[in-house]
């Protein structure tokens, strides 16, 4: 099982009720999080998917700089009240829908409960005018890191070569089993070498985590490092726009393809937003 890759393809997204949910995280920052984050996305939404990509990192947040977006509002207008979810969306690329997060606002780092609240409550009904949702999670294993992810239908843990990176995965793995996840979770390495270093990065984190926490951990993915993708960056482009024939490009599609699938049925039951309202009450 923790060999296989992700095949998660299930019925078609139009005969859901409601989106389902990849949470895109890592244990580390600057790990490409964000960039994958948006490139899946865009992939997805290439599809003709309804897709909504959502910046959880409430007070440094870069959606808006990757995408080359001038975000008047975001996150924090909502947060504070002064507006509603509906007026911070901003349209993409391709039809992606995004909400960007607030940068460089030290009083949001840690809002209280009462504006998570609030927050979510806004957040609630994007679920059901959407048929994916993309959260590009902070960095760490903060609370609301974790609430985020544990709320969601998937999760996919990104990570690099750089034994930080792959020690800290795994600590946001070993969270994630202690608080009973119970959806998949998938590993994809970013700036690998090689295809065989990054499947042996992927092979080492499957061992640890099914003989220590007794989880599979599923195989998204290595996307190797490429410097189209830097120069993607610098031009504020994603680089499936910038360079859509690179293989770069063709990776981040077999990845959305592998991951667009996601299965949402939860046990517990609910939408997202009302999970994640539950897992920080």
């Amino acid at each position: 099982m923790a060999n296989q890759a992700v095949n998660l393809q299930q019925a078609p997204v139009g005969d859901r009720a409601v989106a389902r949910v990849l949470a895109v995280t890592s244990g580390k920052g600057g790990v490409g999080k964000t960039n994958i984050a948006t490139n899946l996305a865009l992939c997805m939404a290439a599809s003709e998917k309804r897709v909504l990509l959502l910046d959880a990192d409430i007070s440094l947040g870069n959606l808006d700089l990757l995408l080359n977006i001038r975000s008047k509002y975001n996150i924090s207008h909502v947060i504070n009240g002064s507006k509603r979810v509906e007026d911070i969306i901003q349209l993409g690329p391709l039809g992606l829908q995004i909400i960007c997060g607030a940068s460089g606002l030290d009083q949001l780092a840690d809002i209280s409960e009462s504006e998570q609240h609030r927050l979510l409550q806004h957040l609630s009904g994007l679920q059901h005018a959407s048929d994916t949702i993309v959260i590009d999670t902070a960095a760490g294993i903060s609370n609301s890191v974790v609430s985020f992810c544990l709320a969601a239908d998937h999760v996919l843990v990104v990570t690099t070569p750089e034994v930080t990176a792959m020690t800290d995965a795994y600590g946001m793995i070993k969270v994630l089993v202690r608080k009973r996840f119970d959806g998949p979770i998938s590993v994809v390495v970013n700036m690998a070498q090689s295809i065989a270093e990054g499947r042996s990065i992927y092979q080492r984190l499957a061992d640890v985590a099914a003989r220590f926490l007794r989880v599979d951990l599923y195989y998204a993915g290595v996307l190797l490092k490429d410097e189209r993708l830097c120069a993607a960056v610098r031009s504020r482009q994603p680089v499936v726009l910038a360079y859509p024939k690179s293989q770069i490009a063709s990776s981040f599609n077999s990845l959305a393809a592998r991951l667009g699938g996601i299965d949402c049925s939860r046990a517990d039951g609910g939408t997202f937003f009302r999970r994640v309202f539950r897992w920080l009450t």
